[in-house]
């Protein structure tokens, strides 16, 4: 079985070193260059992201009404249900760092473009896959920052007023006009789809780039420890394992869905969404030295589902093939 890597995990690795060794430009006029830098990019980010949407594939979306809500239960209620039940456990501030980094993986949406390939080598539904996986982003915009403020001290930052206000000026305003353009440039977003994609990496490396460079700075990697990063790729591939489990378990033994339909639920529901992350923790966690350690499970999942769920999908396709 041949699998494809994945040069974007090598230029995550790559920005955090740089992060470590250079960190000027995180510096630069106290990281306000950088911010605006970003701030712009994400905003084109989710503009192009609605450009690529149409309201046709929206309106074919809504009929399978009961595989789309399985999956944003299983994204932004069965997950964080994972992690929740730990949180009495965490007695001193690196316990509740290595929490907190969890639950916020838990509680991110869904991926886009990856979910929506796997599904398609799959051979699953692929219409489902488009709409369960672009309205997760959408729906996470009002309900990751409800599940962290449980959690997160945000000073004197107003989570419903900065925070809201950050996340709908920067997604939700970009997306709904792609949307409204796409009419009109929705074929050249197709056209150049694979640039488009490398201008989207392209932010999410300055936005890891700035939140390790911060932490680096204000050294709380040095409280961190061997085992705490063995512990964290345990913890990703233990969760991992729960939640494909037990949506493919709640697929086949309670929905009875069909073949398709449980791909489509496997992919998307199991998934989270590095942009996204990327995106949400730079509004949630500003100013907080951590934010580097928060993005660790984020980065090791977004690694390993890419790696585990290419070899499932091309599994997948080989039994429709030997079956057909």
């Amino acid at each position: 079985m041949k699998l494809k890597f994945d040069g974007f995990i090598l230029a995550l690795l790559f920005f955090i070193v740089l992060a470590y060794f250079f960190p000027q430009l995180h510096r630069w006029e106290n990281g306000e260059v950088l911010n605006w830098i970003t701030s712009i990019g994400v905003s084109l980010i989710f503009f192009f992201y609605g450009l690529k949407l149409s309201f046709k594939q929206i309106k074919e979306g809504l009929s399978n009404w009961k595989l789309h809500v399985f999956v944003q239960l299983a994204t932004f209620l069965l997950f964080p249900l994972l992690v929740l039940p730990f949180y009495p456990l965490v007695s001193n501030a690196i316990q509740h760092d290595f929490w907190l980094s969890f639950f916020f993986l838990a509680a991110l949406p869904s991926t886009v473009s990856s979910s929506v390939v796997m599904v398609s080598i799959a051979r699953g539904n692929v219409p489902a896959a488009i709409f369960n996986a672009s309205i997760s982003g959408l729906i996470g915009v009002l309900i990751t920052p409800l599940w962290m403020q449980l959690f997160v001290d945000f000073g004197q930052i107003d989570v419903l007023g900065d925070v809201y206000w950050g996340l709908v000026k920067e997604i939700l305003i970009p997306v709904i006009l792609g949307l409204l353009l796409q009419p009109v440039f929705g074929k050249w977003a197709s056209r150049y789809g694979k640039q488009l994609s490398l201008f989207d990496r392209s932010i999410i490396l300055m936005i890891v780039y700035g939140s390790f460079a911060e932490s680096f700075d204000s050294g709380v990697f040095g409280t961190v420890s061997i085992p705490y990063m063995i512990m964290v790729l345990v913890v990703v591939v233990i969760l991992f394992v729960l939640i494909y489990a037990l949506i493919y378990w709640l697929s086949k033994s309670v929905l009875k869905l069909n073949r398709a339909d449980t791909i489509t639920a496997l992919f998307c529901g199991s998934k989270k969404s590095l942009t996204h992350g990327s995106v949400f923790g730079k509004f949630l966690f500003v100013n907080s030295s951590s934010a580097g350690l928060y993005f660790l499970p984020l980065m090791v999942f977004h690694a390993f589902q890419i790696l585990v769920v290419t070899i499932i999908a091309q599994r997948y396709n080989t039994r429709f093939e030997e079956n057909k």
